[in-house]
């Protein structure tokens, strides 16, 4: 157990302002001389980064691919760093033969054979999720209806990967016509609407009809794609247009029927220690 908190604490050594870090390509990415600095205390972090590329032939060869040269706004301006997303930076620490960097190192190895539980059991998975909503004060209804949105996700972008739809920039097109039909908001103008970052995930806080609301979107994508064998992002698209365009009249019935708007302004951020989500 003392171990676990031990690495719990180090971990939270990329959440603090020790490591400079800026938003890119939809993710964080860490300075890497921040990181290295913290784990070693190396007078020339530079020079230390070089002998460590020249111990690890495999880092150094695909260096250039997981560290990318950004802007980084620093007290002096504007200047260029080298950063790499968390994926980058655990790399980097496997080379790093600094006592500081083994809790980094157990976590990783913890991380990568619950993923291979996972794999071989998906299961295990949702329950870990699960278990996950409960900690941060999720009420049991909400996190019963998050669950059930997320398999309903997955069964949709399983359709979509099958039926020729390119992940990322494709994927966001579609859900942001899912989301623009159901609510008349695309997801980043959702998120402003709820005061939320951009990297907060937006079906976090949303309320017990919201989820539903979008769950019933998805939903109906899927099964109109699967209906009409659509394949290729424009004819996949019409389906998350229409569908989008269907529940989005379900919801403004609802809307006039109650008296009230259903996409609120309330986040999890602002009412959890008021009361449980529900």
């Amino acid at each position: 157990m003392a171990g676990t908190k031990a690495t719990n604490k180090n971990i939270k050594l990329f959440e603090g302002n020790k490591v400079r870090r800026v938003w890119h390509d939809e993710r964080w990415f860490f300075v890497v001389e921040d990181v290295v600095f913290i784990l070693t205390e190396s007078k020339n972090v530079k020079d230390y980064i070089n002998k460590i590329r020249q111990r690890d032939p495999e880092l150094s060869k695909g260096y250039g691919q997981f560290v990318h040269t950004l802007d980084m706004q620093t007290t002096g301006g504007v200047q260029k760093m080298n950063c790499a997303d968390l994926e980058g930076i655990f790399r980097i620490i496997q080379s790093i033969p600094s006592p500081k960097a083994e809790p980094f190192k157990q976590w990783l190895a913890k991380v990568g054979k619950e993923r291979v539980d996972e794999i071989q059991n998906p299961e295990l998975a949702m329950e870990r999720m699960k278990s996950l909503y409960e900690q941060k004060g999720y009420s049991d209804d909400w996190v019963a209806k998050r669950m059930r949105g997320i398999a309903v996700r997955n069964t949709l972008t399983d359709e979509w990967n099958k039926r020729g739809l390119k992940k990322g920039v494709e994927y966001a097109i579609l859900t942001n016509e899912i989301m623009q039909g159901t609510f008349d908001m695309k997801v980043d103008d959702y998120k402003k609407h709820k005061n939320l970052s951009i990297q907060h995930n937006l079906r976090d806080h949303m309320g017990d009809i919201e989820l539903i609301l979008t769950m019933l979107a998805e939903a109906t994508t899927t099964k109109l794609s699967v209906d009409r064998d659509s394949l290729g992002f424009n004819k996949l698209h019409h389906d998350a247009k229409e569908s989008g365009e269907i529940v989005g009249k379900t919801r403004k019935e609802i809307e006039n029927r109650s008296g009230k708007k259903i996409a609120t302004k309330n986040n999890f951020l602002n009412i959890k220690n008021k009361k449980k989500l529900k």
